[in-house]
């Protein structure tokens, strides 16, 4: 089984640098949660690696609702953080003199019992104090840090790994970890124990922490699978500060750890967007997704008719994952129950499934000649040959010229060709783009001795001259 990874969260008031800091930290590390960056979950949570050691990152920035006050929020925040938390790095703008938001964080932080380091970002800056002025916020290690310029940003993680055990994820295994996800009150604590109680041979039960996930690993047709219940996303009304905080972190976490996610919704209350949301973060993340309505035994009258009146409104809700299969259980009756054990093995043996690079090649040629890409005037992307790179998920890539014009709706076309050829029900697949002229032009810069142009290349360039901004 995989070692679980420590948590550390970053924390402070705004406009301290957190989101810069959080940024080089992980892409230094070329350890991004998601292949392609530019997700909401990059700028959420990110695994680092560093001296042998690795460990979950959290932005809280990303976890908090900009338009909050900082009043408003911040204190819960700053609990959730230190509960879920095995370190937690306070960052500060060095610029500027401690004010009542920074004491309020340091006396939060400390009180948490948890090791706290003291970051001072913007180091580089002509005005930045001295940290003399920063040690009555009580906080040992002080650290300086210039996050835009990438300085002091090795001096934390190695105070970071002094204060963590040498945690390492272990290769892949060949246990199945599915997760059930959704909003609290939905049913997943009952589901899990419907689940565990009906398999005989139990293999382990390990039981999480406060701040961790219930799991338990048992046997089902001779496959290990481990079930991960989560306590639940609440709905955004009944959240003082927004959903976007500490309280993700968890299922986050779930989604990241997990090959295949049941996302359980309430009969009750079904199509809400929240549930809408969590489902694209499971498809983001790259994992297999079966929507689950739960419940059903609380439906009065329920027959064929009503489940095929039902089925059809989930479907346009969730017409942005149409690959993910519907299903209505009942842990009460055990209506379905046993049969999501069967379709996690289906959806998993579709995940790893190899596509034959002919079969490919031809479906492109026959697409684009159907229907050729559109492009600017002068201009039309060529999409010359196209192959299968990964598994879990599927991931292909399209190689040819002016790429960059591909419109989604394009791409959308190519994934719905390549469904309709090969059985990937259940699971999101994955595209690249790789530019000939673009390759041309890196063995170019190789052999002089410079970096890549690559899209994340950018990316890093821009974070060296402002802040990402949070959605």
């Amino acid at each position: 089984m995989a070692t679980k990874l420590p948590t550390v969260a970053i924390i402070g008031r705004a406009n301290a640098g957190k989101s810069s800091l959080f940024n080089r930290m992980v892409r230094a590390q070329q350890a991004i949660v998601a292949r392609e960056a530019g997700t909401t979950r990059d700028n959420v949570i990110g695994k680092v690696e560093h001296a042998y050691h690795q460990f979950w990152l959290v932005d809280t920035a990303g976890l908090k609702d900009p338009n909050d006050e900082f009043e408003a929020g911040i204190q819960e925040q700053i609990v959730e953080a230190a509960e879920a938390a095995d370190v937690i790095l306070v960052v500060v703008d060095s610029s500027e003199y401690p004010g009542d938001e920074d004491r309020i964080v340091a006396k939060k932080a400390l009180k948490s019992r948890k090791p706290v380091i003291l970051v001072t970002n913007k180091a580089d800056l002509k005005t930045a104090l001295p940290d003399d002025e920063f040690r009555r916020l009580g906080i040992k290690p002080i650290i300086r840090t210039s996050a835009e310029h990438n300085s002091g940003v090795t001096d934390v993680l190695n105070a970071v790994i002094e204060r963590i055990p040498a945690a390492h994820e272990d290769e892949p295994d060949d246990v199945l970890r599915v997760a059930l996800i959704g909003r609290p009150n939905v049913g997943k604590s009952y589901l899990f124990n419907t689940l565990a109680g009906k398999q005989q041979a139990i293999v382990a039960n390990v039981a999480g922490t406060t701040r961790d996930l219930n799991r338990i690993t048992l046997n089902y047709h001779k496959q290990a699978i481990e079930l991960i219940d989560t306590a639940g996303i609440r709905r955004q009304g009944k959240q003082e500060v927004g959903i976007e905080k500490f309280s993700v972190l968890r299922t986050l976490q779930a989604i990241e750890e997990s090959d295949i996610c049941f996302l359980l919704m309430d009969v009750g209350e079904l199509n809400t967007q929240l549930d809408q949301r969590l489902a694209g973060l499971i498809a983001e993340a790259g994992k297999g997704l079966v929507l689950v309505v739960s419940k059903w035994d609380s439906v009065e009258g329920k027959d064929a008719y009503t489940r095929d009146a039902l089925a059809p409104s989930i479907s346009r809700n969730f017409d942005f994952v149409p690959w993910a299969p519907l299903i209505f259980t009942s842990s009460v009756t055990g209506q379905n129950v046993t049969k999501l054990f069967d379709l996690a093995l289906e959806i998993e043996a579709r995940r790893v499934q190899q596509t034959k690079t002919r079969v490919l090649n031809d479906l492109l040629q026959q697409a684009v000649q159907k229907h050729p890409p559109a492009g600017l005037k002068n201009t039309h992307p060529k999409l010359r040959y196209i192959v299968q790179t990964d598994v879990t998920p599927p991931w292909f890539v399209i190689y040819g010229s002016n790429l960059k014009f591909v419109h989604w709706s394009y791409k959308r076309y190519l994934e719905r060709l390549i469904r309709e050829t090969y059985n990937f029900a259940g699971t999101p697949i994955k595209f690249s783009f790789r530019d000939e002229k673009q390759i041309k032009a890196n063995k170019e810069r190789a052999a002089r001795g410079l970096a890549p142009v690559t899209k994340a290349y950018k990316q890093a360039k821009n974070a060296e001259k402002e802040e990402y901004p949070r959605p």
